[in-house]
């Protein structure tokens, strides 16, 4: 498996600490992001994922826990909008440029609003997706933050 992706391409050009962190699993979709920590033995609320959606008709990114769910209500406030729907798979993975289960915050084929979990800063590391299914990347959350120009909000139901 490749370790070097756009994400992982963005993060050394940004020149923050990080590490790549591989899995390797096959499990049911429901249950995914638990055995992903599980695998690369960090909790849950630890390992965040990039969910895609649109506010107010804009593509906007919120990254969230996988222990809990993006919050449509809470992410359209974060981002200064009124509404907020997921986007299509097909449709995340055509303005990121990554395959479902492999999209990272990181290295995406343009930079969309981003707004990040408030629970990521109270850990010193977090995992996020880097760019390819089985791999992820572990980055203080305040680099992520930076890197990104992300908001952070309470945008997870846990």
């Amino acid at each position: 498996m490749a370790k070097v992706t756009r994400a992982v391409t963005a993060l050394e050009r940004a020149g923050v600490e990080f590490s790549v962190r591989t899995y390797e699993l096959t499990i049911e979709a429901d249950t995914y992001g638990e055995s992903v920590a599980a695998e690369l033995g960090v909790e849950p609320d630890r390992l965040f994922k990039t969910l895609l959606a649109s506010v107010d008709g804009s593509p906007t990114v919120g990254i969230v826990p996988v222990s809990g769910r993006l919050s449509m209500k809470s992410l359209a406030r974060a981002a200064g909008g009124k509404r907020a729907e997921l986007i299509a798979p097909a449709d995340a993975e055509r303005l990121t440029g990554y395959v479902t289960g492999g999209i990272s915050p990181f290295g995406q084929k343009k930079r969309l609003p981003t707004v990040l979990d408030s629970s990521a800063m109270t850990f010193s590391t977090i995992c996020c997706s880097a760019g390819q299914r089985g791999l992820q990347v572990e980055l203080a959350p305040g680099d992520l933050v930076g890197i990104l120009g992300a908001t952070v909000a309470d945008i997870a139901d846990v």
